[in-house]
């Protein structure tokens, strides 16, 4: 059997999006609803209860899929609005379901004789959803767990929705551009009053973080940044932390950190707090030494500053990279015209996995911008599909993640991917480059564990606390000099030369105890606003600076208003340093002599990738590795 990849309308075509939400959310709840009832037709015991549950969360799969992917990228408002009224009818579906009695006796009286592996890990992973979802508490209990989760669902999406619509736009004099690429000033031509329009888009707010010479606009434009949706958020973001711990105890835990890491690698909430501590314990030494270094070039502008601020950290970075390291970041951009770099991620992904990506010139997108690829094996097999999304527009979500459209069901349906970012259309810098690899591994990693009989385990389904690190693992692909030297050339096609790739690589390598502490501080508002409920959000968030950050946070400024990992990580931000460890461990089985050597490649490729959730992600990693990951080559990157 072929199978083909979603049919989309064309991007002007206002009712066939209509249509096609229709057909991708309400029918498939519909599907999703006559399955359940399906369910509880079965006798106790009764043999298919598990493919019919396999089939609910096949239609539901899609609902969230299309839903929760044109609710942040459909340029059109009213579609946007109703993706999320129907990713709304998605969530409330799920969460009733999960405290249906019926459906929750006929899986657990599934025999367990004469299932294999996959089968068993299915079925204990759908009766462990539904105790946690509380389907074993009294009526009463069951019913209060419905509106908290219907609640919860609702907040965090108008938590996202917030920061989505909240772009700000600051007007500083048309001097703050001394300094800016020549690019970027073109691009930000001067208003009658002598000023230009700075906005909150990562492409003008970063370069201008960067590169501005005006330390007075460089902090008022971050302060914008920062208070990327201020006020909407702060109470949004109150109530959605009082709903989750209220329904942790409700389920008998101590708190929603402790819920929710139970399902984690990391296993108990206190282990984040231990785990926070402990990096920015090993982290500190170096982070001290290179604030000092960036504190005495600061202070050659500023005599007598006593601390850096977060709007001037990278100013000095980049200055001290440039002086001390001899790498200028503008003359860096010059090899990374967007066009090549998007090609050369695929010419390189190709090469080391074994997969061609095919242009689909004529496939039907959301927006003109948006790229279509169809995605096989080196032989020929079709894996699947994906979209590029990268560049900023009005209403569209403004990080950077992985959606998936269609989630991958061997022999049913085809992986669908979106990779979703706001990059500029001209030059970018290298850390730009490196972040479009970084987000693109979850591509990847979605569409080769597209190919598994339950969608339980299709894409990225492992543990929360693992998903980043593959993603973090090809980052190295873009620090390599006989990588980018593909596709990394200036306008006169000579390549960027091994010399300042080498250059580039120790200017990065300073500054990262900084950017750990950093981090720590972002995965300690993550845990205990959750763990502490602070009832001055503002004030909490401002004393952890001071807690885990090196620099001075802006006074005022209302950083987790903006911070939209709260929607989806809630707790545990920590995952990102998490997954890093282990990143690094994996990586420490190739040979950076020959990044391309294919048996490393595909084993990976096959045995912790195309694996998706069907087995723990501690297992998956042995399986790469021979023997347990280990913290070894983290520890080592970081005392180095």
């Amino acid at each position: 059997m072929t199978l083909s990849p979603l049919a989309l309308p064309p991007a002007d075509d206002t009712a066939g999006w209509s249509s096609l939400l229709e057909a991708r959310t309400a029918v498939p709840l519909a599907e999703a609803a006559r399955t359940a009832d399906a369910l509880r037709a079965l006798e106790p015991g009764e043999a298919g209860a598990l493919v019919l549950w396999n089939d609910l969360h096949v239609a539901l799969a899609n609902a969230f899929a299309a839903s929760s992917l044109l609710s942040q990228v459909h340029p059109d408002p009213a579609l946007r609005e109703a993706a999320e009224s129907a990713e709304q009818d998605a969530n409330r579906f799920r969460t009733a379901l999960m405290l249906d009695t019926e459906v929750f006796a006929r899986l657990d009286t599934v025999p367990r004789e004469g299932l294999d592996a996959g089968a068993l890990r299915v079925l204990d992973d759908a009766l462990r959803g539904f105790r946690r979802a509380g389907v074993d508490r009294d009526d009463e209990t069951r019913e209060r767990l419905r509106v908290l989760g219907e609640r919860e669902d609702d907040l965090a999406q108008a938590f996202g929705r917030h920061i989505r619509d909240g772009a700000r736009t600051t007007r500083v004099s048309a001097t703050a551009l001394d300094g800016l690429p020549a690019d970027y000033v073109e691009a930000h031509p001067v208003d009658a009053d002598g000023t230009v329009a700075i906005t909150t888009d990562y492409p003008d707010t970063h370069p201008f973080l960067t590169f501005s010479t005006d330390a007075d606009a460089r902090r008022t434009v971050m302060g914008a940044f920062l208070d990327l949706a201020w006020p909407e958020n702060d109470e949004v973001l109150r109530e959605l932390l009082a709903v989750r711990d209220e329904r942790a105890r409700l389920l008998g835990y101590d708190g929603w950190p402790d819920y929710d890491a139970e399902v984690k690698m990391i296993g108990t909430g206190p282990a984040i707090a231990e785990f926070i501590d402990r990096i920015t314990h090993d982290a500190t030494a170096a982070a001290e030494r290179d604030a000092a270094v960036l504190l005495e070039r600061a202070r050659l502008d500023h005599p007598g500053l006593e601390r850096l601020d977060v709007s001037g950290a990278r100013f000095y970075t980049e200055a001290v990279r440039r002086e001390r390291y001899d790498v200028d970041a503008q003359q860096v951009r010059r090899y990374f015209d967007f066009t090549r770099v998007r090609q050369g991620l695929l010419d390189v992904t190709g090469r080391l996995f074994g997969l061609t990506w095919t242009p689909v010139d004529d496939a039907p997108t959301w927006h003109d911008e948006v790229a279509a690829y169809d995605v096989a094996l080196a032989g020929g097999e079709q894996l699947g599909r994906i979209y590029l999304d990268l560049h900023p527009r009005a209403g569209k979500y403004n990080h950077a993640a992985q959606f998936d459209l269609v989630s991958g069901v061997a022999g049913r349906q085809l992986p669908e991917g979106v990779l979703v970012c706001n990059f500029g259309r001209g030059l970018m810098e290298h850390s730009e480059v490196v972040t479009l690899f970084h987000e693109f591994g979850h591509l990847l990693h979605h569409v080769l564990a597209g190919r598994h009989e339950w969608v339980r385990f299709s894409g990225v389904a492992t543990e929360w606390d693992f998903v980043e690190a593959p993603s973090q693992m090809l980052e190295e692909w873009a620090w390599d000099a006989g990588v980018l030297a593909g596709f990394a050339t200036d306008e006169e096609g000579r390549a960027i030369p091994a010399e300042l790739v080498d250059q580039m690589r120790a200017a990065e390598e300073f500054g990262k105890g900084v950017r750990a502490r950093t981090q720590m501080y972002y995965a300690s508002v993550s845990y205990r606003f959750h763990a502490e409920l602070p009832a001055d959000l503002t004030a909490r968030s401002l004393e952890l600076s001071e807690q885990y950050a090196v620099w001075a946070a802006l006074p005022g400024s209302h950083f987790h208003c903006g911070f939209g990992h709260l929607g989806g990580y809630t707790s545990a931000y920590y995952t990102y340093m998490w997954s890093l460890v282990i990143a690094k461990d994996l990586f420490s089985a190739f040979d950076t002599r020959d990044l391309f050597a294919p048996e490393v490649a595909l084993r990976y490729r096959d045995r912790v990738l195309a694996a998706g959730g069907s087995k723990d992600a501690a297992d998956l990693v042995e399986d790469f590795l021979g023997r347990p990951y280990e913290p070894t080559a983290f520890t080592a990157w970081l005392e180095r």
